[in-house]
């Protein structure tokens, strides 16, 4: 694709007003473990007499590991590892993360490496692998795989995060049973689950999790919990016969944490960066509202949404941008086909694969979405901007904003400066930071 800066495309964006912008502060509840704690009450929680009678001397226990950004997730993967260690067990880690990484066994290997997972650091084997294991079939008449590995293990322990889908709304959703019907499912399990579209997987998640725990030796889940400073603030072990009843509980609490862009709706929002360590769509629709479904709402209500860069930690794994309104050519030309295409065949949601517009700088991508908005106040246009859905603690909010949030009409929402023209380097590219920097 030709997209170059001068042309047709830049000489209708050329005189798009960008209006000022100012920082500023949310404030949410912040319930939090702090990072040098993690290890131990992952051992507090494992050494439960329930827990920890499981793990038997000489058992090879296979420990899971996804393909999200968990915040601390190779300290809690290295805690449990030891913990088993400790019991006299011998552990190994299993990318557990469906079609991610490419659906390659070295593909799920580079995923992991990118969150400092690998055996060197992790003190034990890696075990990668596409190859399953059938293990039956669900009540809705549906095939169940198991990756190798894990079911060949004496033991499974289910590491992951808990918490709200960007797809689909159920009792089940991003969790324990979702990493073991679709993580370690691989592929062909992965594609399974999707197989009747994101209206159904709310019910093929539960009742394929139940051949799972009935079929392989799943000893217990341990999910984390994030706060909306995406900082680790629960950590619980489950008993494997209690995670069907425990795991609806603690989504509503991971619910309860969410973060949410404050001013609840604009005009325009611009993410700065988006990737795979930030939401399996590139960006979390619960924040953006940007979803690749109609089972799943949420989110600031929005006109048009612009992303600007993709995360390094993505490798090339574009999915999301085809929520976008405008993307750059940047993003466009870091994108990996081969990584992109597999999730979304796997998933059938093709939605978030698609090319939207793509433009040559930061600058047109901001003035494109401010241009073709509709039914909106061109003086006073509304625009958002968040360094990633992961971190919106500090945002920056258009100049349209600014007195309604100095009079408070936004509870939780502080202004950290006076709103200031956007900085752009002589390649179009910003360069006033997203997140607010005090004077030294």
């Amino acid at each position: 694709m030709k997209v170059t800066e001068g042309g047709m495309v830049s000489g209708l964006l050329r005189d798009v007003k960008i209006p000022r912008m100012f920082h500023a502060r949310q404030t949410f509840p912040r319930e939090v473990i702090p990072r040098e704690e993690i290890a131990g009450v992952v051992d507090q929680q494992l050494s439960q007499e329930r827990f920890a009678s499981l793990i038997k001397p000489g058992m090879r226990i296979a420990v899971t590991a996804g393909s999200r950004g968990i915040r601390n997730v190779d300290i809690i993967t290295k805690a449990i590892v030891d913990f088993v260690k400790g019991r006299g067990a011998v552990p190994f880690i299993v990318p557990a993360m469906g079609s991610h990484g490419g659906a390659t066994a070295e593909g799920q290997l580079e995923v992991l490496a990118s969150y400092d997972i690998t055996p060197e650091t992790m003190g034990c084997p890696i075990r990668s692998s596409m190859e399953v294991v059938e293990l039956g079939v669900s009540e809705r008449g549906r095939r169940v795989f198991i990756d190798r590995n894990a079911y060949e293990a004496d033991g499974i322990i289910i590491s992951c995060r808990l918490k709200p889908h960007n797809a689909f709304r159920g009792a089940y959703e991003s969790g324990p049973c979702k990493m073991m019907t679709v993580g370690l499912g691989k592929q062909e399990g992965a594609s399974i689950v999707h197989s009747d579209g994101m209206d159904v997987i709310a019910e093929n998640i539960p009742t394929m999790a139940r051949v799972v725990l009935e079929k392989a030796k799943i000893l217990l889940a341990i999910p984390c919990m994030e706060n909306a400073y995406d900082e680790t603030c629960r950590i619980e072990a489950i008993l494997a016969q209690d995670i069907m009843e425990r795991e609806p509980e603690l989504l509503k609490y991971a619910f309860s944490n969410m973060p949410k862009l404050m001013v609840g709706e604009t005009d325009v929002l611009v993410v700065d960066e988006i990737g795979k360590n930030y939401s399996g769509t590139g960006v979390d629709p619960n924040i953006t509202g940007t979803f690749s479904t109609p089972y799943a709402t949420g989110g600031i209500r929005v006109q048009r949404t612009c992303f600007l860069n993709l995360s390094q930690a993505s490798h090339g794994n574009a999915l999301g941008c085809g929520l976008a309104s405008a993307i750059t050519k940047k993003i466009f030309d870091q994108m990996d086909i081969e990584k992109m295409y597999p999730n979304c065949i796997t998933s059938t949601v093709l939605a978030s694969a698609r090319i939207p517009c793509v433009v040559a700088t930061d600058r047109e991508a901001l003035q494109l979405c401010i241009r073709t908005c509709n039914k909106i106040d061109r003086g006073r246009v509304r625009v958002v901007r968040i360094a990633n859905s992961l971190h919106i603690g500090e945002i920056m909010l258009s100049e349209a904003y600014y007195e309604d949030v100095k009079k408070g009409l936004y509870p939780g929402v502080e202004a950290l400066d006076e709103p200031k023209a956007l900085e752009f380097d002589e390649s179009g590219n910003l360069t006033t930071p997203a997140e607010y920097m005090a004077a030294p």
